[in-house]
């Protein structure tokens, strides 16, 4: 009988999976691909949406332009996974049976217990999340004024809310919109966990573009029109944006494999094989073992590098050959704020290790071309090339 696999999730894990899947068992098995919208998603360009909702066409790649014809694609929202009846259960009430299973679902924003949070912050997970604050940003600006700007409050100065700030800025300033822009970090500077070099130049050209950097003190509550931070600042806002921390996807909570208590992540060695041999964890989903005391970091580059490999060890696997260890290689970061982008630890330029302007920009630019090129072809790419 022919091994049916099964791959939950359509971003760079589970596209990449798809495809190398493809490629490896040629035919030895059956592959059934399932992820809750039609669409493969550049989450790391999502954030342009913000400032300019046409992008959309170019970051969300149909999913029939990514894998094989005999690979069956379910669109649903996978519900639970059950590892002794060896199924996964969806939305709808339906049943999908695995001999393997990839998880490549991603993460779904903490909000790690603050009040008031959850009920009143926008997210940014999704193309509908990018569109949503884009929305609700112009309806703030269309009703306030010069004398009296809209205040949009930004919780969590990582990646994602340091680029949703400088899109807000790029809108602000396209517009010439009457708003506020507040980025707040609970630790003690932006990007934290980054060389003082990247964390100087970002913060640089956030101020460059006035948003208000705000450092060393946590969101504490929130209500239904102000930030509490710390024990004496309050924030008053028309549109709050949440990008502070990731946790596991509840689907996979109560799946019967060894993850992160705090997270719920689903734990995975270098082979991506979890505690259940016949289940598998990649991407935002896992937390993957690598040399040293940190697993793989939870990037786009971490999933994309393991997507290939993943694919490689379940067709190894089913025929019964020893699989293979994946390490990350950490190939720098590129950070866009705006229509600007900072580089660090990218190599190409002498004695240089982080860098702006156009050489930064036109890498952001080459690292998503890439990616689409990769993902189904050059002619999307280059379609692509002038949005991002």
């Amino acid at each position: 009988m022919t091994e049916q696999v099964v791959v939950l999730g359509s971003g760079y894990a589970g596209a990449g999976a798809v495809q190398s899947l493809e490629s490896s068992l040629s035919g030895d098995a059956e592959i059934t691909w399932v992820s809750d919208v039609d669409y493969h998603l550049i989450l790391h360009e999502t954030h342009r949406c913000i400032s300019d909702p046409s992008v959309k066409e170019k970051v969300a790649i149909p999913i029939e332009e990514i894998k094989s014809s005999s690979t069956e694609f379910i669109q649903a929202t996978v519900e639970g996974v059950d590892t002794d009846e060896r199924t996964v259960d969806l939305e709808d009430g339906e049943t999908i049976g695995y001999d393997y299973l990839l998880v490549g679902l991603g993460t779904q924003t903490a909000f790690f217990g603050i009040d008031g949070l959850k009920e009143h912050a926008h997210t940014l997970k999704s193309l509908d999340d990018a569109l949503g604050i884009h929305d609700a940003v112009v309806a703030a600006a269309d009703e306030a004024t010069q004398t009296d700007p809209a205040q949009i409050v930004i919780g969590g100065a990582g990646l994602s809310g340091i680029q949703t700030a400088g899109e807000i800025a790029r809108l602000r300033d396209e517009r010439s919109a009457p708003l506020d822009i507040h980025l707040v970090e609970g630790l003690d500077e932006i990007f934290p966990g980054n060389d003082d070099s990247i964390q100087s130049a970002l913060r640089d050209l956030l101020e460059e573009r006035n948003v208000n950097i705000l450092t060393g003190e946590f969101i504490g509550e929130v209500d239904d029109d102000t930030v509490y931070i710390g024990e004496e600042t309050e924030l008053d806002y028309d549109v709050l944006i949440w990008t502070g921390g990731i946790t596991g996807r509840e689907a996979v909570r109560d799946a019967n494999v060894d993850k992160d208590e705090r997270n719920y992540r689903l734990e995975a060695g270098q082979t991506f094989q979890t505690s259940d041999d016949r289940v598998f964890a990649i991407g935002d989903a896992a937390l993957i073992d690598q040399p040293g005391d940190d697993p793989a970091p939870p990037t786009a580059q971490a999933a994309w590098q393991a997507a290939e490999v993943a694919g490689e060890n379940i067709a190894r696997e089913i025929r019964g050959q020893p699989l293979k260890n994946w390490t990350y290689k950490d190939k720098g970061t590129v950070v866009s704020v705006g229509e600007d982008a900072v580089a660090h630890d990218v190599y190409i330029i002498p004695f240089v290790d982080t860098f702006g302007g156009f050489p930064a920009r036109t890498l952001k630019k080459a690292i998503a071309a890439n990616w689409i090129s990769d993902i189904t072809g050059v002619g999307r790419a280059v379609d692509a090339w002038a949005d991002m």
